[in-house]
């Protein structure tokens, strides 16, 4: 399997491609990285070096993959943070150029936006285009909660909430949606709900709420969502997968007391989880 991923990127620590590249590899995926920014670590800690890179560059290593002719042999587009409407079209652009060399491909946006207690965090402009035309280009769809209640203009106070939202989003273009960190009114407080839904119906995979709070996550579970759900060709199944190894990686972060996901140090939990949740039918 071949994954085309165009994401931000960091030296130091895991977000973007730094957390979903390896997670995809160590499941057997061959992964084509494209970095949309080149920083030395997150902006969470306040500070960075580095530099924003533009469509345009994007668009020249595009060219340079269809020049080897390997379009043909790429399974699906996975993108996340996309820092401009700039990179945005060019994100577009290679998933149309994918599409049509490989019918059968699939894109995933994961529209990363904001979050609870953040709010939005990406440049103006940002919200309106994944609205607008990432969401509907799209098969796959990784919102938060925060993102899905933009996205529909639905506010989310119970499971029922979120079902009509995950179903207005699905009529906006994508077959199947995957949302992280979900917390209705029938949501413990001890634990915390991940939603996927497809064609074939609703799932739903709660687990303990583990008091850890590190960047990358999100991107680490649309890229083993996404793998999983192109070899299973089920949201229920990839969506348990999933849960299971970002559970068990975060877990192991917390454990270890560490600011950065133990991408490396815990990989064996992307191959074999060691806490397996079922997913629940709704």
């Amino acid at each position: 399997m071949n994954i085309l991923s165009i994401q931000s990127h960091v030296a130091y620590g895991h977000v973007g491609n730094a957390s979903a590249v390896f997670p995809m590899q160590r499941l057997g995926v061959e992964v084509w990285p494209i970095h949309t920014v080149q920083f030395s670590n997150h902006t969470g800690y306040g500070a960075w070096k580095g530099r924003v890179f533009d469509g345009g560059m994007i668009e020249e290593v595009m060219e340079g993959i269809v020049e080897r002719g390997a379009l043909a042999t790429c399974d699906g587009v996975l993108s996340g943070y996309m820092g401009s409407a700039d990179i945005g079209h060019a994100i577009l652009s290679a998933v149309e150029q994918v599409k049509a060399a490989n019918p059968k491909a699939l894109y995933c946006c994961d529209p990363v936006i904001g979050d609870v207690g953040r709010g939005i965090f990406v440049r103006p402009g940002i919200p309106e285009f994944m609205r607008e035309q990432a969401v509907p280009a799209a098969d796959i769809v990784t919102p938060n909660q925060f993102e899905l209640e933009l996205l529909t203009d639905t506010e989310i106070r119970t499971a029922a909430d979120a079902h009509r939202a995950v179903e207005a989003l699905r009529d906006a273009g994508p077959k199947v949606v995957m949302v992280t960190s979900l917390a209705t009114e029938e949501t413990p407080e001890d634990a915390i709900d991940l939603m996927a839904a497809d064609g074939k119906g609703s799932w739903r995979v709660r687990t303990p709420k583990l008091d850890v709070s590190v960047n990358g996550a999100g991107d680490a579970i649309a890229a083993l969502f996404f793998t999983h759900y192109l070899r299973e060709e089920s949201a229920a199944t990839a969506l348990g997968k999933a849960a299971s190894s970002i559970y068990g990686l975060l877990k192991r972060t917390k454990e270890a007391g560490s600011r950065e996901i133990l991408t490396v140090a815990a990989q064996d939990e992307f191959v074999m989880p060691t806490h397996v949740f079922t997913p629940e039918a709704l």
